[in-house]
């Protein structure tokens, strides 16, 4: 019998694993559609409404198509939405406000603005936590404790990202961690 309960607590748990998350009313929903498959992505627009809003107006203005993910950490996260697959760093608009004193946290699947090391330097590049990444939260005030500004979550597709994160990965025109098969952002679309 007890056997007969583990295989059904087992189904039930795969089942609701492949369930998709729903997004909270009123937070807008974008697809990634990516050459390895969907991601899509609930954007928290009253907890950084500078950053929603930034990532909608490039999706509006069409620049993620033939953008690719260009940094793949392994267990760590997954970078896209700057360069196209030969490397050329596409032109962005100007950067905008760090939200990452927002409250929220890295934890696996969610979705934050890349940025350098200067504080207000993102733009359009995100990544996705592919783990609880609790070293990018916000610690303090000082540029290496200042954080990623988490704006989303990924609510389906997340084993598409997980895929993303385990491909092979190289040294290329002087970055590293670049899948060696470009993983293409075909397109960016948002619900409606």
């Amino acid at each position: 019998m007890s056997t007969f309960v583990s295989v059904i607590a087992l189904l039930l748990l795969q089942s609701s694993a492949a369930q998709p998350i729903r997004p909270a009313p009123g937070n807008p929903v974008a697809v990634i559609d990516t050459s390895m498959g969907a991601i899509t992505i609930e954007l928290f627009k009253d907890q950084a409404p500078v950053s929603v809003e930034n990532f909608l107006q490039y999706v509006k203005d069409g620049f993620y198509p033939g953008t690719i993910f260009h940094r793949v950490l392994p267990g760590t996260v997954i970078q896209g939405g700057g360069f196209t697959a030969d490397l050329t760093q596409k032109e962005t608009r100007g950067p905008i406000q760090n939200e990452a004193t927002n409250g929220l946290s890295h934890a696996r699947g969610t979705v934050a603005m890349a940025r350098t090391r200067v504080l207000r330097s993102a733009t359009s590049q995100f990544f996705i936590n592919l783990a609880n990444n609790a070293q990018f939260n916000h610690r303090g005030y000082a540029s290496d404790d200042f954080g990623y500004a988490v704006f989303g979550r990924v609510i389906a597709g997340m084993d598409v990202a997980d895929r993303i994160g385990a491909v092979q990965t190289a040294a290329r025109n002087g970055m590293e961690d670049v899948p060696v098969t470009p993983v293409i952002i075909k397109g960016v679309t948002v619900k409606p």
